[in-house]
Formats: structure tokens, sequence, C-alpha cells
């Protein structure tokens, strides 16, 4: 296998522990010459829809790379940890739906295999810590070179574990969807994309029916934040193509009483 220039890394470990940073030094042990990217310690904690809902939409944008990615609650139980090809692109995390919404977009995972071997580990292997016992040695040797395939015995791809996608449908004039990602300033992006929308006859500019938690709110769907004034809700397409719902300097999560994993309605008035 062709030695990787880049390995990515994304977890919900946070970034107030050492735990980044040991990571970051048992890889540059192994593979002192791969370049080891961050994409985010901020997943919230065992949170395994957002994890892969953010490396799906990051995906598209990072380089030919092993892609680390460690949201793992199950860490220590018999969920088996895996490497992916996707391409030319390499997965390393645990078998729990992390990181298959990801694989789809890039291409389709072709082959998996568990990361069993021992002498692709630390000598010491804890319970509560593969993120730097397992995953990252692993992501490090695959890095230099080493093929998946001496990781361990291969994993029936149709066996590996995947999570529901949130939800996006359409009944009658109404749209449901889901929020998935909530960010720090309150934005709510959905499950609703601009093609979707678009081919329910749903287009910019105009007044927009939400219902949700019995609530009935009536949002404008504008270009930007800055269409509306300061403090009113406004729809719009965000940087992921996904409809998002969010108040002008203000906070829609507070304001609609929606959260992660919400449901909502949608319509014309």
């Amino acid at each position: 296998m062709p030695q990787k220039k880049w390995i990515t890394f994304l977890t919900d470990y946070g970034l107030e522990n050492k735990f980044i940073g040991v990571c970051h030094g048992v890889m540059a042990r192994i593979a002192p010459e791969a370049r080891v990217m961050d994409v985010t310690h901020l997943v919230p904690r065992g949170d395994i829809q957002h994890g892969a809902e953010i490396f799906r939409q990051a995906i598209p944008y990072l380089p030919d790379a092993v892609h680390l990615t460690v949201v793992d609650p199950g860490v220590g139980t018999q969920r088996k940890p895996v490497v992916l090809e996707v391409g030319s692109q390499l997965f390393v995390g645990p078998d729990n739906g992390l990181l298959l919404r990801a694989a789809d977009i890039a291409g389709g995972v072709s082959a998996a295999y568990e990361l069993a071997d021992p002498k692709f580990r630390l000598d010491a292997v804890s319970t509560t810590f593969h993120g730097r016992d397992v995953f990252a040695p692993a992501a490090a040797h695959l890095a230099n070179g080493v093929s998946p395939k001496e990781f361990g015995p291969s994993v029936p791809v149709t066996e590996l574990v995947r999570i529901p996608d949130p939800v996006r449908d359409r009944r009658g004039d109404a749209f449901l969807g889901e929020v998935v990602i909530k960010d720090r300033f309150g934005n709510l992006q959905t499950s609703l994309d601009s093609a979707y929308l678009r081919d329910g006859g749903i287009t910019m500019g105009a007044k927009l029916e939400l219902t949700a938690g019995g609530s009935i709110t009536t949002i404008p769907f504008v270009e930007t934040f800055g269409s509306v004034p300061e403090g009113a809700p406004l729809a719009h397409i965000d940087s992921a193509d996904r409809l998002a719902l969010a108040v002008n300097l203000g906070d829609a999560a507070k304001l609609l009483s929606l959260s992660e994993g919400s449901t909502f309605s949608l319509r014309h008035c």
C-alpha cells in the first residue's frame, strides 16, 4: 500500500485534557512523516449521530488520507475496531455506525477489516482509551503503508453497523425533517437540502409554516441572516447545502424550542 501524507482526526474527546495530544504523540512516534489534521474534537460526548453527520459533511473537503474518527461510547465492549477501504482512502474507528455516512458519499466501502493484530497496537491496551491504544497506532501504521488486510480478519461489508439516516419525507404539501446539528450560535441545521425543497416547490422568498412540538411559527426563506431584522427568525440554505433555521443575532434553538433529533414539519403558508 502507498504511504499517506495525511491523517485526519475527529473525536468527542474535548480540549481540556491530554487525550488529543497523547494520540498525536502516538501517531508521531510511529509515522513521523505523516501530518495530522484535526477536524474537530468537540463532538458532543458519545453522540454517534452527531459525529457521523459532521464526518459526512467534512469528508468532501479533506485530503486523500487515513481518516481517524473516534466517538466510541461502547469502548471496551464487543463492538469491533475496524479499518474500511473507501476508494483510495482508509477510515479507522469503531464499528458503531460512525463511519458509514461519510463512506457512502466517498464512494462506498469496498472492504473492511478488524483491527485485531496486537503488533499494530500499543503494548498495553486499556479498556477505556482505545483511541490511544488501538485506533491511533492503526492509523499511523496505515499511513506508513501497511495494508489493511494485515490488521486482522475481513469483516463483511453488509455486517457493518449502520445507524438510521435522519428523518426526511414528504406528506402531501408538507416536508418532514429532523434537526441534525445545533451549533454554538443556536443555528439548527436540518435533514432537508436545497434540491429536495426545490423539487417540492419551495423556493427562495417563500413564507414557511414551521410546526414543531405543537407550536406553529411563520419563517421567511431568505438568503442570509441579514435578510431579516435583528432578532427575527429565518430559514436559509447553509454552507453544507442544508436548510437551516436561525435567528439573526439570536438563538433559534431557544426561540423554537428545538434541539438535535427534534422533528418538525414545514409547508408553504
